[in-house]
């Protein structure tokens, strides 16, 4: 890890402030969802404002690794390699236009309602593997990503980091549920807001304006070859942001909280506007890094994914960038306690519920919900704590959540002849397919070479695209091949 010589000691003091106002914020909301039981717990009991929910499921999206990641990909491969900000930003409004309504008038408690309910509480149960991986490693990669970012600007190590973080948003998770997490991102997104705003501001009048900036980003973009990827690779990187970022809970967590099928299509097109938004600043400060000499501050060929705490570091007063700091903690805490909340809602209601306990009451559920949030968020501690290579299985496992689920999902909502076998069948084909492309970022060799280049290994064709529809296409024929029974068909 990358770290400051000497603890600033004001830097931890006002972490220490953040972290302890959003515990008290959090836990006041814990008689409002216990008032609710389960429902209260994982959905804020169905009447969670609009306003409330536009920052919420804001403050969910734009997270550490969403800001740290677009100034490293603007930094590190110019905006054209930034797709995260547009790409997260159409999913949203995408899926407020096909899918949030249609969730939000079934009525479902889940993402894996619509699933348990076509092909049943089994298949429910197999397909929440993914879901939970993904969030799983979604919460140790931006753990792991301010725990750096925490060595980078104040010195504060990075385990402690990790481990205090995490903590604070399992305790008031824990204790609040949803209402917790809602209120908290309205601070969580005012200090990233500003924070990140006035860091921009101030770091490109250190490189001689924003003109400089956008001369030195150009004369050094130019150097940068578009062609070293595949334009086919760069559509299929793109339509993994904008699909695969549907078929999440921890998005229709907040869709289905709202009052009704309306408030969720607007929910979801406000935050998609509002996100992009957020994104500016992590733009414009990748820009700057391109203009920085780098070398004179005594960094010598500084990492694309450091440039964003490094601008913090170099570029801005302590008070900036300790400002900067309470954004980036504030971003990634938003997005931790979402996820910890979305995979222990799952497994209450997917998993426990039908599997294990058919006539659990309410207040039972909410209690596992409680109890699981603990586990997961330990379980991602210890992975943010002990892997390497946290960002690359979180890519993986965003493809196997775009692959295997995204299909799945149109079929369960849009397709009524579909039923268990031709989702099983869907499954392995996604399945199969998407890990036949291996990983290089992993080690994961592949089986199936889909054109990768023979210097690099990156696979040049549309691999995940391809297992994507793949399996919607096995989903749809086996449905319709195979005569479905007592056993396979399921009600819609």
């Amino acid at each position: 890890m990358v770290g400051a010589a000497v603890i600033d000691w004001s830097a931890v003091a006002a972490i220490a402030g953040l972290y302890l106002l959003l515990y008290i914020l959090g836990s006041r909301a814990a008689g409002r969802a216990d008032r609710a039981g389960f429902a209260g717990m994982a959905l804020a009991g169905r009447s969670l404002p609009l306003g409330l929910g536009v920052l919420t499921m804001t403050a969910t999206w734009v997270g550490g690794g969403y800001v740290n990641g677009t100034a490293e990909a603007t930094y590190g491969g110019g905006l054209w390699q930034a797709q995260a900000p547009w790409g997260y930003a159409l999913s949203l409004v995408l899926g407020g236009l096909w899918f949030a309504p249609e969730m939000r008038r079934r009525g479902f408690t889940t993402m894996l309602d619509p699933f348990e309910q076509r092909y049943g509480r089994e298949a429910a149960g197999l397909l929440y593997l993914p879901a939970l991986t993904g969030e799983l490693f979604w919460t140790a990669a931006i753990l792991a990503a301010l725990g750096t970012t925490f060595e980078v600007i104040a010195g504060i190590p990075f385990a402690p980091a990790v481990v205090l973080s995490a903590g604070v948003a399992v305790a008031y998770t824990a204790r609040s549920g949803l209402w917790a997490v809602a209120v908290t991102d309205v601070v969580q997104m005012a200090l990233l807001f500003t924070g990140l705003w006035l860091a921009a501001a101030v770091a490109v009048g250190e490189v001689g304006g924003a003109e400089a900036a956008w001369a030195a980003y150009s004369a050094n973009d130019v150097a940068r070859a578009p062609v070293a990827r595949s334009w086919l690779a760069w559509w299929d990187s793109a339509l993994l942001l904008v699909f695969g970022g549907i078929p999440w809970h921890v998005y229709f967590q907040r869709v289905l909280a709202t009052t009704g099928p309306a408030a969720a299509r607007r929910l979801s097109i406000w935050a998609g506007a509002l996100s992009l938004l957020a994104a500016a600043p992590a733009l414009a400060i990748g820009v700057i890094g391109t203009a920085v000499d780098w070398s004179a501050l005594g960094v010598s060929d500084p990492e694309a994914a450091m440039i964003l705490p490094l601008v913090l570091r170099h570029l801005t007063p302590p008070f900036v960038a300790l400002l900067g700091l309470g954004a980036l903690a504030a971003a990634v805490m938003s997005s931790v306690d979402s996820s910890i909340l979305s995979a222990s809602s799952m497994a209450a209601w997917n998993v426990y519920r039908p599997l294990v306990r058919p006539g659990a009451t309410s207040a039972e559920l909410t209690r596992v919900v409680r109890r699981v949030i603990v586990i997961v968020g330990c379980g991602a501690t210890l992975i943010a704590l002990n892997v390497q290579s946290v960002y690359a299985l979180w890519f993986l496992c965003s493809d196997l959540v775009y692959c295997i689920l995204f299909p799945q999902l149109v079929c369960a909502l849009y397709d009524r002849r579909a039923h268990r076998v031709g989702a099983f069948a869907g499954y392995a084909v996604s399945l199969t397919l998407r890990l036949g492309a291996g990983e290089p970022l992993l080690g994961i060799p592949g089986l199936l070479t889909y054109g990768a280049d023979g210097a690099t290994g990156v696979a040049t064709f549309p691999f995940r695209m391809f297992a994507m529809l793949s399996g919607l296409v096995a989903i749809v024929v086996v449905s319709r091949v195979v005569r479905p029974t007592a056993s396979t068909a399921q009600s819609s």
